[in-house]
């Protein structure tokens, strides 16, 4: 336990100082080097970072698969599944609303568009986005959700397709009864064995998150913390009113155990935070929300689902960035076609990935849907990834705090370790 406890300070340790070595670095680079070398520089050394990344979403299928099938299959019965699946869909729901709600407010509030200028709009940045959203639709949606091989869910990665197979599977072990023990017994070891490879794969985070920030620094310096102050300021101000809310209701119903699970998941909070990337923490999440008391069969049924149903912190950026654009371009939205597309974006952002980026997609597709300029999304790349930053760790933050409390609800929280 000890030693444990040890090496995860270490790698807290480990994964600080990268981010200020990186940080520091890509200073060095955007002050003394010429633009061709900063931008030659920005991508090779952003390889560190897309290694790490790789490593870890090689994993996450075998992962989510196994954990989600012995999840549903150890519950029991189906009525146990469709109880605790219902416990989780209310609070996915109830999270959502509230985290699209304050993104909604805050910006009829503070107006952040007005501060913006069009001059800093990044083209580039923006063809690679509409690349992703052509032909965006709800029948583009429901093909996406319903995969029509797992194979092919699993190799590229497709977390809401899985859960949709994983879900059925289980289900269908569940009700075989006796005789299904063997592959549960079987799932069992081969999530046993992808968390042992977790434990490999964390010890580059440090590197990825060096790669990662001296990257995005060495390419934009500081200056754009400057730029774009007033609207970074105001999106904080979203993520900290989120939290207040998140820590308020999980105090609320897991009590004084609220500040052990901060504790606990620091460190997946730190990775999420420094890679932008929410799927990098889910094996390790995985870990230690069991360790903090969660029953192993409810982890694995609830954060599967929660990497689909239930992100908070990009919830409550869709709304922000949405709406900011309009402003920019003076695209007056009544209060009415807003509430349409917060509900609009309850639907369409599920099932996105845990990816740098996969927030901005959303955005762009419901620009185009609500008339509202898409070239107005180029103007947020530029400070996009700090943004990340932040909308990913809540989004751990809301994905921890919904399976403690579904496991307190169902009573298979004990005192951990």
């Amino acid at each position: 336990m000890q030693s444990t406890t040890n090496k995860k300070s270490k790698l807290t340790i480990y994964i600080i100082a990268a981010m200020i070595l990186g940080f520091a670095v890509g200073l060095l680079v955007y002050n003394y080097s010429s633009e061709t070398y900063r931008t030659d520089f920005s991508k090779n050394i952003k390889l560190l970072g897309t290694v790490f990344i790789r490593l870890v979403q090689m994993i996450i299928s075998p992962l989510v698969f196994s954990t989600l099938v012995v999840g549903i299959a150890k519950l029991g019965d189906l009525k146990s599944v469709g109880r605790v699946g219902g416990k989780a869909m209310l609070w996915f729901i109830t999270a959502s609303l509230a985290s699209l709600l304050i993104g909604m407010v805050l910006v009829n509030w503070l107006q952040p568009g007005e501060t913006l200028k069009m001059a800093t709009a990044d083209d580039a940045g923006l063809k690679d986005l509409a690349t992703k959203t052509q032909e965006f639709s709800l029948a583009k949606f429901i093909e996406h959700v319903i995969p029509k091989s797992v194979f092919e869910a699993m190799a590229s990665n497709e977390i809401l397709q899985l859960v949709i197979f994983s879900i059925f599977f289980g289900v269908a072990t569940a009700a075989v009864g006796e005789r299904a023990k063997p592959i549960i017994k079987a799932l069992d070891i081969v999530a046993e064995i992808v968390l042992k490879i977790v434990g490999y794969v964390m010890t580059f985070a440090p590197i990825g998150v060096f790669g990662t920030i001296a990257a995005v620094v060495a390419k934009n310096g500081p200056g754009i913390f400057k730029f774009y102050g007033i609207y970074y300021s105001y999106f904080l101000l979203g993520i900290l009113l989120l939290w207040i809310l998140l820590y308020g209701v999980g105090f609320l119903i897991l009590r004084n155990r609220m500040p052990e699970l901060l504790k606990r998941i620091s460190n997946p909070l730190l990775i999420a935070f420094s890679t932008t990337s929410s799927e990098a923490v889910f094996p390790k999440l995985t870990e230690e929300l069991e360790k903090f008391g969660c029953k192993d069969k409810i982890v694995s049924f609830i954060l599967p689902l929660g990497y689909s149903f239930n992100l908070d912190g990009s919830m409550m950026y869709m709304t922000f960035a949405s709406l900011t654009i309009a402003q920019i371009y003076g695209v007056h939205l009544p209060i009415a076609t807003q509430l349409t597309m917060l509900l609009v974006l309850m639907l369409t952002s599920k099932g996105i990935a845990g990816v740098p980026r996969a927030s901005l997609v959303v955005v762009l597709a419901t620009c185009g849907m609500f008339k509202i300029p898409m070239e107005g999304v180029a103007l947020i790349l530029p400070i996009d990834h700090f943004c990340d930053m932040f909308r990913t760790a809540t989004n751990v933050l809301g994905n921890a705090l919904a399976t403690s409390v579904v496991s307190k609800w169902e009573g298979e929280l004990s005192n951990g370790e």
